[in-house]
């Protein structure tokens, strides 16, 4: 039907149909596959919430006399970054922590700040104490340094993501008799609660469940600044069980993106303190998905009743890595508030924000029809269904002592 260079004519011309992933629902109901794909050219997304692969690498300058962090230690804010590139060049983990938080020796702990913490501050332009130590050489003969740095005095400042925007995900429950503390939040006992986290009909690879448009080289929305899908994400997993509208059953495929941290807000990148467990980074991402024909606007078009996703029991199942569903329920009962599980009547909560990402949704209409965001012609099409790639766990193998 038409080409994303068409698309991009029509952007430029401030000629461009550009709708919600909320909007296309509404439209398709009321006119159709067909017709609406004659009139909608692209259909743009949303999601935010916590993405623990993420993280941020700095070039932070040389100093006088210089100093090759690379081999030493490095801190911003008391929070370690690891040095081990080359001289100034740093990366910051959203789940690093400093070496003197308690973490969970009393339990369960706070875990007020970390990397992701550190990365809001950075965008929101406050000044990051850094310390580093050196063993020192010929060349770079400093052995200490200890300054602050502000986002805006780097030489570079790049958010590199390996994981987000995870395709579908689980709902956690806690079948065991006590409280446990996970990356899915707080987990009541027996079957107290059940949280879970995607924005379903508005999140991006749920709309694109065959990753059609979005590739290597995908120009997105990342942190409230411009961004790119750089590779297939950690634990990309396609070749998963998916309903008859390809949307996956389980988590499949994710992300890794990229882009340049001084042009994000802080209002889309924010530091998370997950009791019990650690920190992580809330990081908003929104895709716009060109419909190039009326299968790609069918796939945009699916709503929260036909998304459905696993019950997982969080105490005992994924800990000890036992594949075992307690049953299956739809986003559009997860955000009814409840949902049944083992016949009793459970109420749900979302660590991911729909309101925020409805607004990432918007956003990104916005610059689309203002002709300030032009979409990209994907480079390499990520693995898929058909590509036998899958995610494997770890194999171990027992390491044998020396005598």
């Amino acid at each position: 039907m038409r080409t994303i260079k068409e698309i991009n004519e029509k952007i430029k011309k401030g000629q461009v149909v550009a709708i919600t992933a909320e909007e296309v629902i509404e439209l398709v109901q009321k006119k159709g596959i067909k017709k609406a794909a004659q009139e909608v050219d692209v259909v743009t997304t949303g999601t935010f919430g916590p993405m623990c692969s993420s993280g941020a690498y700095f070039n932070i300058g040389h100093s006088k006399p210089r100093i090759k962090i690379g081999g030493g230690t490095c801190t911003l804010n008391d929070v370690p970054v690891y040095p081990g590139f080359a001289a100034v060049d740093v990366y910051l983990g959203a789940t690093a922590i400093p070496d003197d938080d308690p973490r969970n020796k009393v339990f369960p702990g706070e875990f007020k700040y970390g990397g992701g913490h550190v990365i809001q501050e950075l965008v929101a332009g406050k000044d990051v104490r850094l310390e580093a130590s050196a063993y020192g050489t010929d060349c770079y003969p400093r052995k200490k340094l200890e300054t602050y740095i502000n986002l805006k005095d780097l030489n570079e400042a790049v958010l590199f993501n390996f994981r987000n925007c995870y395709q579908n995900y689980n709902i956690a429950v806690n079948l065991s008799d006590k409280t446990i503390y996970t990356y899915m939040g707080s987990l009541k006992p027996q079957l107290g609660n059940a949280n879970y986290c995607s924005a379903g009909q508005l999140s991006p690879l749920l709309k694109d469940p065959y990753y059609k448009t979005i590739g290597i080289g995908t120009k997105i929305f990342l942190g409230g600044g411009v961004g790119y899908v750089s590779w297939q994400g950690t634990q990309h997993n396609p070749c998963v069980k998916r309903k008859d509208n390809g949307v996956p059953q389980v988590p499949a495929g994710t992300l890794a993106v990229i882009g340049d941290l001084k042009t994000m807000s802080d209002k889309w990148l924010k530091g998370i303190s997950m009791l019990g467990y650690g920190v992580s980074l809330g990081v908003g991402i929104g895709v716009p998905i060109p419909i190039l024909d009326e299968e790609i606007l069918k796939s945009a078009a699916i709503k929260d009743e036909e998304i459905f996703a696993q019950i997982v029991d969080y105490s005992q199942d994924y800990p000890q890595m036992v594949a075992k569903s307690l049953g299956e329920a739809s986003y559009a009962q997860l955000k009814s508030g409840k949902i049944t599980v083992q016949g009793k009547e459970v109420p749900t909560g979302s660590l991911s924000s729909y309101s925020k990402a409805r607004e990432i949704s918007e956003e990104l209409k916005s610059w689309i029809k203002k002709g300030d965001f032009l979409l990209t012609e994907p480079v390499a099409q990520l693995p898929g269904a058909e590509s036998g790639y899958s995610f494997k766990p770890l194999k171990e193998r027992p390491i044998a002592r020396l005598k």
